[in-house]
């Protein structure tokens, strides 16, 4: 899932402490680093783009990786639609990751084996990674009501899971402010 990486358009609370436009760079970096880390031949990778029309069209992104727009909504109403359709398994992950890889992606992979769902915690209270097994069907308030961008939003995210069989998988920092970087 990312952002059109514009200044002030994302990462804004880091933007804040180091600059929109350094952070904007840092964005980019990170996100073109991440499709490097991430790239296998074990599955197939797609961009969540938004907003939808400008990430649809935009250059900056590798034009051989398909696009699919994130949609209207809060970050769980946007992660709800991506994953309600998926013929599974299937994986989300956030592009402010720096240290999400092939190792972190098949792990969650594999963990979807004997799991309804996988969520990679994030070690600020929220996640990095949340995932669905093939035929698993995701709870109709998947998401709603989750207080994001905080230390409740991995708790809430599992709270709306529920009967799905969820496993956690690594717990890796996400860069929000200056400090995680």
């Amino acid at each position: 899932m990312v952002k059109e990486p514009r200044a002030g358009r994302v990462k804004t609370r880091l933007g804040r402490e180091i600059g929109m436009s350094a952070s904007a760079w840092w964005f980019r970096h990170q996100a073109r680093a991440l499709l490097r880390r991430v790239d296998d031949r074990r599955w197939d990778i797609a961009l969540a783009v938004t907003p939808d029309r400008e990430g649809m069209a935009s250059r900056f992104w590798p034009a051989q990786l398909p696009r699919l727009p994130q949609g209207g909504g809060d970050l769980g109403a946007r992660m709800a639609r991506l994953l309600r359709p998926a013929r599974g398994p299937v994986v989300l992950i956030g592009a402010d990751i720096p240290a999400a890889g092939r190792a972190q992606v098949a792990r969650a992979f594999a963990t979807l084996r004997g799991h309804d769902a996988v969520i990679g915690p994030a070690e600020d209270g929220g996640f990095w990674l949340v995932g669905l097994r093939r035929g698993a069907i995701a709870p109709r308030d998947l998401f709603e009501g989750v207080r994001w961008s905080g230390e409740h939003a991995l708790s809430d995210s599992l709270a709306t899971m529920g009967g799905l069989r969820v496993a956690l998988v690594d717990r890796l920092r996400d860069v929000d402010r200056a400090a995680d970087l």
